[in-house]
């Protein structure tokens, strides 16, 4: 099984910091374990300071979720089964998307979580990361 270390996180916030800079939009990438740990953590200059805190919670949110954070979204909807979950946690559950969790046949190793652009400008950039680590 794919152990996230810090070789591996390295790997995954480059794949993602080079699809950033060909949409020229800087973002925050944060990689966690599968205990919700940092490990990696990247800002690119002139990202957003308030996507430091939101590429972690999007990380955070997929790793002890168990889902990414455009699925929290979609299941935390008024009348669906997470509605009201963005306030657990300290407020750390994250409702929109750009956080994937890392997986390795089936069992959740990690996450990745990008912030600084849109919705689908971040989860495109944290896809380019979960590529990189489903292909080492």
């Amino acid at each position: 099984m794919t152990t996230v270390t810090l070789d591996v996180a390295k790997e995954i916030i480059a794949a993602a910091e080079e699809e950033a800079a060909a949409i020229d939009m800087p973002m925050c990438i944060a990689v966690m374990d599968d205990g919700a740990n940092l490990v990696g953590f990247h800002r690119m200059d002139d990202a957003l300071l308030g996507s430091v805190d939101i590429a972690q919670n999007k990380a955070y949110s997929s790793v002890s979720l168990k889902l990414d954070t455009e699925a929290i979204h979609e299941a935390s909807q008024p009348g669906e089964s997470l509605y009201g979950i963005g306030n657990t946690n300290n407020g750390r559950i994250v409702t929109f998307g750009g956080g994937f969790p890392l997986e390795d046949d089936g069992t959740v190793v990690g996450g990745v979580g990008v912030s600084g652009g849109s919705v689908d400008e971040d989860m495109t950039v944290a896809q380019a990361g979960v590529d990189r680590f489903e292909d080492l």
